[in-house]
């Protein structure tokens, strides 16, 4: 049965608001220092993740989505600095701040547990001298279940995910990309974890292993845990998605409800994402991305954006724009709109 989102969910911010937030990040800045130069990852980055929603974070490759998806994890290289605040609530469990935690509660009690994370490349997160079977099995064994009831509980994971039993008994290098894709999305699953990381869950599969991932993403969501979808696919956003934070240059320029998102989007950089959809304008948008070694002081997007004036020289606040969330615009586009 194909899953579909409930349009009529309170929007925006609000969605669920009645239940505590499961991940609360405040302020959430990290960078890279390199020989001659700091890479400017992720910046400012505040957001709320609340049980039963899923968060879909959009933008052009390079904008600091997937760095902020092992910010949370405490997987970043040792020339990372992390700054801000991501603080945890799991169900039944003692409240945790991801940015201040020690690798030592990460790797017990956070990763996997509370926490799982479906890779962007999983051939390389995938061990290779073990077939998928002993790797799901082993993941449930150390997640409760018996060495009895495993292997079957690793069947029905595999097959949620499209894997046949057959597939099971091949080493990662015997994989094709998108089969790896649904192995690592299994093995993020199979503990059931509160809040899932998605970053970027159908790269390598066909349309109807993407839809039918996404109705998983969706399924999960709809029984009360929480899913953060890393993706630069915007229909895939718009399929499953309660709410959409598009970024851009290392900061999140606009968090709305995802219908209002597509209906009428208030920043500048949002609308010329969407117009190049194949269903809408297919027109690109103009420039290019700057360098986050490199980044302006005012606006990032002011020097692609058409309604730029001199008072883009100075960093937008984020305001509230209509149909509720934030846009981070000096000029937004929908009525009603304030920066």
């Amino acid at each position: 049965m194909t899953a579909t989102r409930d349009t009529t969910a309170p929007a925006a911010t609000g969605v669920h608001a009645d239940r505590p937030a499961l991940l609360e990040v405040d302020g959430l800045t990290v960078r890279f220092r390199l020989r001659d130069a700091v890479v400017h990852a992720v910046t400012d980055l505040s957001l709320t993740v609340r049980p039963g929603e899923l968060l879909a974070v959009v933008g052009e490759s390079g904008c600091g989505k997937s760095v902020l998806a092992h910010a949370l994890l405490g997987l970043l290289p040792g020339n990372a600095t992390v700054t801000g605040r991501a603080l945890l609530r799991p169900p039944g469990g003692e409240s945790v701040d991801l940015v201040g935690c020690t690798e030592r509660r990460l790797a017990r009690t956070v990763r996997g547990r509370a926490v799982g994370l479906v890779p962007q490349s999983p051939a390389t997160a995938l061990t290779p001298v073990r077939t998928g079977r002993h790797l799901l099995a082993e993941t449930l064994r150390a997640h409760g279940h018996t060495r009895r009831d495993a292997p079957a509980a690793a069947e029905r994971v595999a097959a949620d995910v499209g894997l046949l039993p057959a597939d099971l008994d091949r080493y990662p290098h015997e994989l094709s990309g998108g089969m790896a894709q649904r192995l690592a999305t299994a093995l993020a699953l199979a503990p059931d974890p509160p809040l899932l990381l998605a970053d970027e869950p159908t790269t390598g599969l066909d349309r109807p292993l993407v839809d039918h991932t996404l109705d998983l993403l969706r399924r999960r969501c709809d029984t009360g845990a929480a899913v953060l979808l890393i993706t630069h696919d915007l229909a895939a956003a718009r399929r499953v998605a309660d709410t959409v934070a598009v970024m851009y240059a290392s900061r999140i320029v606009e968090h709305r409800p995802t219908e209002a998102i597509f209906a009428a989007p208030a920043h500048p950089y949002t609308a010329g994402l969407l117009d190049a959809l194949p269903d809408r304008a297919f027109r690109p948008v103009p420039g290019h991305p700057p360098m986050l070694t490199d980044l302006p002081a005012g606006c990032a997007f002011a020097p692609r954006c058409g309604r730029a004036s001199d008072v883009c020289a100075t960093p937008p606040a984020v305001g509230a724009a209509s149909g509720s969330g934030q846009v981070a615009c000096h000029h937004p586009l929908t009525a009603g709109a304030t920066a």
